[in-house]
Parts: structure tokens; sequence; C-alpha cells
């Protein structure tokens, strides 16, 4: 891992006890175009809010820069939480040029004059942090562009991005840098952004208890987008009333929720659907079904989901689950949204509010384990039609015990090929439904043993 050794710039420095700025006015930080957001940049690490299990006393970023060195970084986390302004005030306090570029808009010619002037001025006795924003928009070969200066120590490589790095980075990159997760503000932290904003300011923002918790639901943890939802209520009338949730609602628009359907937030949020349905949580699941559909699921990817849930799942414990699921699915196709959506809902709650049971699933999967594990063996003669002369002549057929006039209905012959154990595949769990099939199994089970088959 390529590193920048810097010993005497961090010792007997503690970043998370650094010396807070002072408090920045309108005046101070240059009023007129610059943005709000822009005018409260954190000028410090010890500024930095929400990502205390990095900067913290015992955090990772805290342990690395009191070693006296910096290793290239992954930074990973959603939008408007400080990646940019953390890579600027590390590259700060490593006495590192600061050099800043874009995925979306460089190339592999740009890169190469950015290593270009790094290796120049490390040539002269001063290193470079590369701070590359939304580093995932690299495609294979120009993020192996960046292996060897970052093995040379020709730059500390800083990226960062939006997705998950174990998808969107080669395996190359990522075994050279190091991965931190950087966490969506919470309401601690997003209350004391509000706070600066009113200090920067001179003044209150124009809102009742309630609805400032409510700005800070519509940042949905993003800082920047907070600030600037705080810069429109700023530029309100000075005599502005106190605003409420419904008020405030009317004048901002929240915060578009993260999800995309084709990356890493799909799949977090089917995960947890599917959990909470295994977990038997209705409330969770119904949760997560609705933040699917506002985030702009298609309804016929859940509903496919939860027929899949319903057979591996629920099974035979409930054999109704999957009738159920399909008869939502259904329901959908023909009445679309909003209406078909509450079809979705029942299904949502019948599958987590049934018994489970994964003992088909389990039972397939090892039936094929099997199958594939035996070959070609063929089924035993008895149990074989035999339509022609020629094949009752060599045996086909011959035996076979007719289960309808058997005692109970069951011969309790053996129906498995010849040369291979009798095996058993499904163990019903006993809940719901499986509980009457294993009742019925022990009794046959019982039965072939005393007929000797």
């Amino acid at each position: 891992m390529a590193r920048t050794e810097t010993p005497d710039l961090f010792a007997g420095q503690d970043p998370a006890s650094e010396p807070a700025a002072p408090p920045a006015n309108a005046e101070g930080r240059g009023k007129g175009a610059r943005p709000l957001a822009d005018r409260l940049r954190p000028r410090t690490l010890g500024e930095i809010v929400g990502q205390d299990h990095l900067l913290g006393a015992e955090g990772a970023l805290s342990r690395m820069l009191a070693q006296g060195s910096l290793a290239s970084l992954i930074l990973w986390g959603p939008p408007g939480v400080g990646k940019t302004t953390l890579a600027r005030l590390l590259a700060e306090r490593a006495g590192l040029h600061f050099h800043q570029i874009s995925a979306v808009f460089s190339g592999v010619a740009d890169l190469k004059r950015v290593f270009e002037e790094a290796l120049k001025r490390l040539r002269t006795g001063t290193g470079t942090l590369l701070f590359v924003d939304e580093i995932h928009r690299f495609n294979r070969a120009q993020q192996d562009a960046f292996l060897p200066v970052v093995e040379e120590g020709v730059v500390v490589l800083i990226g960062a991005t939006t997705e998950n790095p174990s998808f969107a980075l080669n395996a190359a990159l990522l075994s050279r840098c190091q991965v931190l997760v950087l966490r969506r503000l919470d309401d601690a932290a997003l209350a004391e952004l509000t706070a600066r904003a009113e200090a920067a300011l001179g003044r209150a923002l124009p809102l009742t208890g309630e609805g400032g918790a409510a700005l800070r639901a519509m940042a949905d943890g993003d800082g920047r987008y907070l600030l600037n939802m705080a810069e429109q209520l700023f530029a309100l009338p000075p005599d502005q009333l106190l605003l409420g949730p419904g008020e405030l609602a009317q004048l901002l628009a929240r915060r578009a929720a993260l999800y995309d359907k084709d990356r890493e937030e799909h799949y977090n949020l089917i995960s947890a659907l599917h959990k909470s349905l295994r977990g038997s949580d209705p409330d969770a699941a119904l949760y997560w079904f609705a933040r699917m559909l506002t985030g702009g699921e298609d309804p016929r990817y859940i509903a496919r989901r939860l027929a899949r849930f319903a057979a591996e799942d629920v099974g035979l414990a409930e054999p109704a689950a999957l009738t159920l699921a399909l008869a939502g699915w259904e329901a959908y196709e023909r009445m679309g949204s909003p209406e078909g959506e509450l079809a979705l809902a029942e299904v949502v709650i019948h599958l987590a509010t049934a018994p489970k049971s994964n003992a088909a699933y389990r039972a397939f999967g090892a039936a094929m384990a099997a199958a594939r594990a035996t070959g070609s063996l063929m089924p035993p003669a008895h149990i074989l039609n035999a339509p022609t002369k020629l094949m009752k002549e060599i045996g086909y057929g011959a035996g076979y015990d007719y289960d309808h006039e058997a005692p109970d209905a069951f011969s309790g012959q053996n129906y498995f090929p010849d040369g291979m154990a009798r095996a058993q595949f499904y163990r019903p769990s006993g809940r719901g439904h499986e509980r009457a099939i294993a009742e019925r199994l022990a009794t046959w089970a019982r039965l072939r043993a005393e007929r000797g088959q």
C-alpha cells in the first residue's frame, strides 16, 4: 500500500482535538454568490460532523494520522457527508499538494498529465494527494492506470464513491487502497449544521421545533442539501412567521430518496424486505416494500420476489402462500399502480405472518445434488411401464404393487434406482401445514419398515 511518510507534520497532533475555527459569519466568510454550504465548509478535521468512527479518538483516520502516514483511501458514502472536504483537509494536514479531478470529465490523457505533474512535484520534495470524485465512473483500463503511481508513491490517491467499491472498483486497485465508509449524517449531526448556519447568519431559522425536525428529515442525511434548504429559508422576509412541518413541505422540496434500480441500493432494499418477511415482521416488511415503491422500483419485480419467497421460505408450512402471491401479482397486472399495489401489500403481510419452512427448498437442493452425483441410474424395473411384449419379457413392470389396492393405500415399495440407497431429502419442519405432513411421513416410514421395504 502506497504511503507518504510525513512524521514531523503529525507529531503529537490529535485530529479529533484540533482547535475549532472561530465561528463563521456572513461577512467573514464572504457574502454574495457563494452558497451557504460553501461558506460553512469545515476548515479543520475537528469541524467535520457525523464521522466520529473515523475522526474520533479511536477512529481509523485518527490512528493513521497519529502514526504519521497517510494511505491511499477509497471514501465510500452517500452524497453530502463530506467526502471532498475530508480529502482536502487530509492533504492540508499531511502537507501534500491537493489536486482534484472528476471521473465524469477526465480520461486517460488527463490522468497521464496529472501523474507527470505529481512526479515533478515529488522530485522537488512535495507529495501530491490526488482526489478523484466519482471514481467508480472510471472503466477498468482507467482504474488500472492508477496502479503504478499508487504503488510507487507518486500520489496518495483518495477516491470518492457513492457505489459499493466491491462492485464498482477492480480488485487490483482495491488491494492498494483502504476503504473507509462515511455514514449518512444523523439527526444530531444535521442539528449541529443547522446551529452553525444560524450562527453564521446571526439569526434563527423561521421554524417551530417540529419544523426544525421536519427540515432535518427532509435532508435525509445530506448535509449539503440541508444547508441549501436553510439558505432558502434565510432568504424569506425577516418578519416571516414560524413554519411548521406542513408549511415547510409546501415551501421546500424533500430530498429524493437514494435509490438506483440497477445498483447496490436496489439489492440492499430487496434483501431487507426478504429478511423482514423471513423474520416474521410485517411492519418492517411493509416499510421496505414502501421504500422500494417510493424509490421508483417496478412493482412487478417486487411481485416476482414475493412469489419466490412464498416458495422458498414459507413453502409447505402454508401451501396457500404461493397461490396468494401469484394472485397478488395477477391483481397488480390487472389493476396497475397505485390500486394494484394494495394487493401486493396484502401479500407482504400474509407472507410475514405465515408459518415458515424452507424444507421444500432444502429438499430440492439436496435432490439436485444427488441427481448430479448419481448420473444415469435407471429407475427400478417394477415401476417402468411395459407397452410392448419385449418390455414385459425383460421384466418391465413385473412385481409392481398398485398402491390403491394396498392396505392404507400405501404399498411401501422402493422407488429409488437399483444400487442407490434410500435417501431422505424432505424433512418437514413441523410448523403449520407441515406438521400434518410430518405425521403422515412418519406413519409411512413405520409401515415401510413393517413391510420390509
